[in-house]
């Protein structure tokens, strides 16, 4: 029987997915769908790559957009950047580290979808209201 109720175990579930999209469109380890673009695989398989990688961003950006706006946007985008802040003041990264800024900033972006992606779930929760899709006729 599938769950219905929106818990911690659903957010984790959208994290991971924002975490493989952000992480499989580009990353610093080299093993990206940007590092796969210049290598010699046919380019088939690499336009079949960037169809599926897109259809995952419009799914996560709409949704943040949708559930968030444009402020809520950038006041989650502005959350995990005081957490990142947080992080670097009590010395557990060094920002003069070209490598690691990229790290925190994929793995904020990836955090920010995932909130995006959950909002209207939790909002129901809290409020009781629901969020729905203006459909112009």
């Amino acid at each position: 029987m599938a769950r219905k109720e929106f818990d911690f175990g659903s957010f984790l579930l959208r994290l991971l997915f924002a975490v493989l999209l952000v992480f499989l469109t580009y990353n610093p380890t080299g093993y990206s769908w940007i590092d796969w673009l210049r290598t010699d695989v046919a380019m088939v398989y690499k336009a079949a790559g960037g169809i599926v990688l897109l259809i995952g961003w419009i799914m996560y950006l709409r949704a943040t957009w949708n559930s968030l706006g444009p402020v809520g946007t950038l006041l989650a985008a502005a959350f995990f950047g005081i957490i990142i802040w947080l992080l670097v003041e009590w010395g557990l990264f060094a920002l003069d580290d070209s490598v690691v800024i990229q790290w925190i900033v994929l793995v904020m972006i990836s955090g920010v979808l995932a909130v995006g992606m959950s909002w209207s779930h939790v909002r129901r929760r809290l409020s009781g209201q629901y969020d729905t899709d203006e459909i112009e006729g």
